[in-house]
């Protein structure tokens, strides 16, 4: 049986994967973690793509830098972002593939 600093080390471990996946809950954010798959990005870049106002793109994009996910960096008056997990892009096409595997179950039910 584990002991009580075994399992609150195993807890805080989990706790703190949760947070990272926290980050990605969210279509922007898996848009941005996409389109940063491909290059660095502008932040001006980003909110053009998303179509959203600017502080809500800093927003997704702070929760991103937060959880580790992404870098950014100030040149002059614009930040540019780049991916700084390279897992993240072979994540997203695991996660498409179960949604193209859940979408043929359907479709054959």
């Amino acid at each position: 049986m584990s002991s009580a600093p075994d399992y609150q080390q195993t807890l805080a471990r989990y706790q703190t994967r949760a947070r990272v996946i926290k980050a990605l809950a969210h279509p922007s954010r898996l848009y941005i973690l996409d389109a940063l798959g491909d290059g660095e990005r502008c932040v001006c870049e980003l909110q053009q793509d998303l179509g959203s106002d600017m502080s809500t793109v800093s927003k997704h994009l702070s929760l991103l830098r937060d959880a580790g996910l992404v870098a950014s960096e100030k040149r002059g008056t614009q930040v540019f972002y780049t991916l700084r997990a390279c897992c993240v892009p072979k994540f997203l096409e695991c996660i498409e593939n179960v949604v193209r595997a859940n979408a043929e179950r359907q479709m054959r039910l």
